[in-house]
């Protein structure tokens, strides 16, 4: 008789394998999709299986890809991925082979855009505009439906052909299904409207005839909209009548999703609390045989296990948590969990791409994506080398130096590494970058770099020490710039009011409005640095799961600010122009709801005890005075290059990274991805 299967010691839900009676998932870790921009050319598919492959290496149970169409109209954008002829299915057959021989399982995302296809032949329940499209789509009449219902059954059985373990079928996010299933988007009279039952005949019939066509030893996840978090959503008891009839419809498990693309409450950004929404996982688990998948916001083991012991879900769903860290599966399941390079949820480098058609990667981690083109090989030779600054660029550069077999020095002037992540974790809502911290900050001990902290290294020192290659990665220090009275003793830095702590007053002007800048407003728009209280942030957001509320949206009541804030700056763009697409209209209501006063086209006169003398445009029209207690700096960086111009003398190999080489507003993504690739270079 076979014995049971050992616990594992500290995760023994997350690590526990999953039988569905056909096949049995390894654990508890879904990946969950995420597009990458490789999907949609076919010249693309070796760099995608190895993508994959890499993440079935570090340990997880089963991938979900990007979004396939299953048909043209259904596309995304022209040209984008879809799975409908046998030529592309054969192409598949690269990817799902890679995974099969790392050790894991693939399920293919089948993704109907409806009236988000960016692309005028567009088609949805309803002929009504989405907010974020400038295509308006046709109202599908019910023959199109029908054959719409057999290009998702044909685009699973060609899945199943190219060797996948299952598909996922996308019924959230706003997208085709969602359309039909919520009021908001579905005004049809016939039987695909009306009624509850109507406008979930689609995702059923769906789940029915692609189940029909795959037979019964083939994954089908469907991804429900458990929070629509939009006007005229979902109810409670909608969502529950659909995930029973996806039950007896065939599905095997129910994935969770949160939010449409337009909904104005965010749910993946890091200011969203760890675990925002397992709420509504757990009210749906209740009521179905099936296994129920939580996701959105959950990146570290612990608070995983948590939600599985708690029962409130049966597996755990993951996209950028796997960006970040391929290994995070495995290192869980060693209890390496201080070694996993943890998503902070920042979106610059995966979801701010794809929405503009970029290739997505991860800020944290440059590989992601680039696998085939971007390698740290172990080095034939290896080299003692000097990085200069603890900033991300440098432990970048230092961590996967040392990963290739070099001999790596690091110093840091301050008494802790981190450089201006140092400074972003302060900012509320922007916790997360602590995390980064403690990975490198363990990646340092780990891989044996040489760290000297508090110190101030001199050219002569470094060129007395005969390294082969000398990195400066300095950073930046925050530009003062030349204003009557910028020395006035109610005049600070961002880096003093953030991170030294000087004592701000109750009435600020914040000088430049870039990145820097609307990160300052928010901290000095809240009392106390908060500890991402879920509840409070759900009120401030107007989030309320009561039963009887249609999206689970209602008003927000932010908290007042404790101080009044104006936010300057000299261009006469609008404020937040340049911000991230899926995170800065979070920051900028945020900003909103905190009354914070912003101000553009400003020239800055003078500052005295009166407080910031301003006017506005060439003409220096309207000037008025603002008594501010307070001027906090953030107007630009400037790069520190102290040491180049001796090193370059002495004739010292010498490379220049992150903000030390552009000091423009502050980069991460570009500060990592140059370390990442001159380790991958020397």
């Amino acid at each position: 008789m076979a014995q049971p299967a050992t616990k594992h010691p500290k995760y023994p839900h997350l690590m526990e394998p999953l039988d569905l009676g056909f096949t049995t998932l390894k654990n508890r870790v879904i990946m969950g999709s995420m597009h990458t921009g490789l999907e949609d050319r076919a010249k693309h598919i070796p760099a995608l299986a190895e993508y994959f492959a890499e993440r079935a290496r570090g340990g997880v149970a089963l991938i979900v890809t990007g979004g396939y169409s299953p048909n043209l109209q259904g596309s995304l954008y022209p040209l984008a991925g879809k799975l409908s002829t046998k030529k592309e299915a054969k192409q598949h057959r690269k990817i799902t082979k890679a995974v099969h021989e790392a050790g894991g399982k693939i399920a293919l995302q089948i993704l109907h855009g409806g009236r988000y296809s960016y692309h005028p032949l567009s088609g949805s329940a309803s002929r009504i505009k989405s907010p974020i499209n400038p295509f308006t789509p046709i109202a599908l009449p019910s023959i199109a439906i029908k054959k719409t219902i057999r290009d998702y059954a044909r685009c699973a059985k060609l899945a199943q052909e190219a060797g996948y373990d299952g598909v996922e079928i996308m019924g959230g996010e706003g997208y085709f299904i969602n359309q039909f299933l919520a009021k908001r988007t579905n005004k049809r009279t016939d039987q695909w409207g009306g009624s509850p039952e109507n406008r979930r005949r689609i995702a059923v019939e769906i789940s029915q005839a692609i189940r029909e066509a795959v037979g019964t030893n083939f994954i089908v996840i469907f991804r429900l909209s458990m929070a629509d978090l939009v006007d005229d959503g979902q109810t409670f008891d909608e969502i529950i009548g659909l995930a029973k009839d996806l039950e007896s419809s065939g599905v095997n498990i129910i994935n969770t999703d949160i939010g449409w693309h337009e909904a104005r409450v965010p749910t993946i950004v890091t200011s969203v609390p760890r675990g925002a929404f397992v709420e509504v996982t757990a009210k749906i688990e209740k009521y179905v045989g099936i296994p129920v998948c939580a996701s959105n916001r959950i990146n570290m083991p612990e608070m995983a296990e948590e939600i599985l012991a708690d029962g409130d879900a049966q597996l755990i769903s993951m996209a950028r948590p796997m960006l970040a860290d391929p290994d995070w599966v495995n290192k869980a399941a060693e209890q390496r969990e201080d070694e996993i390079n943890t998503c902070i949820a920042c979106n610059q480098a995966c979801l701010d791409h794809a929405f503009v058609n970029k290739k997505v990667s991860c800020l944290l981690n440059p590989r992601a994506g680039r696998e085939t083109e971007l390698n740290l090989l172990p080095t034939k030779r290896a080299k003692k080398i000097a990085v200069v600054g603890a900033g991300p660029a440098g432990l970048s550069a230092a961590v996967n130096l040392a990963e290739r077999g070099h001999h790596v020095d690091l110093f840091e002037a301050d008494s802790e590494i981190g450089g201006q992540f140092a400074i972003a974790k302060e900012i509320p809502g922007k916790e997360e970058f602590a995390e980064t911290i403690r990975y490198y900050k363990r990646q340092v001990e780990v891989k044996g770099i040489t760290l000297h902290l508090n110190t101030r290294v001199s050219a002569q020192e470094l060129i007395d020490s005969g390294f082969d290659d000398v990195i400066l990665a300095t950073g930046v220090t925050p530009r003062v710039p030349p204003i009557e009275g910028v020395n006035h003793p109610k005049v600070l830095t961002y880096a003093e009011a953030v991170k030294d702590k000087k004592p701000v007053g109750k009435k600020v002007a914040v000088i430049g409005a870039g990145g820097i800048g609307i990160d300052v407003s928010e901290f000095l728009t809240h009392s106390t640095r908060p500890s991402l209280n879920l509840e409070e942030w759900k009120e401030e957001w107007g989030v309320d799961y009561a039963e009887d509320n249609p999206g689970y949206v209602t008003k927000g009541k932010p908290s007042p600010s404790p101080r009044d804030v104006y936010l300057l700056q000299r261009k006469t763009s609008r404020i937040g122009k340049s911000l991230g697409k899926t995170s800065g209209w979070v920051h900028l209501a945020a900003l909103r709801g905190k009354k914070v006063n912003k101000l553009t086209g400003v020239n800055y006169e003078r500052i005295d005890d009166a407080g910031l003398h301003i006017s506005f445009g060439e003409e220096r029209k309207d000037p008025k005075v603002l008594d501010v207690d307070t001027v906090v700096l953030c107007a630009g960086q400037e790069s520190v290059r102290d040491l180049e111009s001796d090193l370059r003398a002495a004739g010292v190999s010498l490379h220049i990274i992150g903000g030390a080489d552009v000091a423009a507003e502050i980069d991460a993504k570009r500060a990592i991805r140059q370390g990442t690739e001159l380790a991958a270079a020397l």
